[in-house]
């Protein structure tokens, strides 16, 4: 029986750092002091937990498209403002403008804070405000 617990214990210990890890320090990751604003098109949303993924085609200095990644609160966060799934697959294909603070290291990755969709009307991440600029 102790032969057992102990390789139960061994596989605990092993696994634990990775369960621990994946959900990260937001000051780990992204730098307040990096503010960035963003327009290009919007190609997806993984509408999941623990933090939504928004995907979106950006035109870089050079012409190339970059893809960024934007993080953003759990779906819950949003349900509760009455924002839906379905208001941001209907604008996927279509421009959108997007504040956020961005990743610490080179990734084109992001902490959403804002996102202004075509019509004006826009979400943010960071309070209960939403409405139009």
């Amino acid at each position: 029986m102790t032969g057992i617990r102990n390789v139960v214990i061994a596989l605990a210990l092993v696994v634990t750092p990775d369960v621990v890890c994946a959900h990260h320090s937001f000051s780990a990751v992204f730098d307040v002091n990096k503010k960035l604003v963003l327009t290009g098109t919007l190609t997806k949303v993984d509408w999941r937990n623990p933090h939504i993924a928004v995907f979106l085609d950006v035109k870089g200095a050079d012409g190339q498209v970059e893809a960024w990644t934007f993080e953003a609160s759990p779906p819950s966060l949003f349900a509760r403002r009455g924002i839906t799934k379905a208001r941001f697959q209907q604008a996927i294909g279509s421009a959108v403008r997007v504040e956020a603070y961005r990743a610490k290291d080179a990734r084109l990755f992001g902490s959403l804070l804002k996102l202004t969709f075509v019509d004006g009307t826009f979400v943010t991440n960071v309070d209960s405000t939403q409405g139009r600029d």
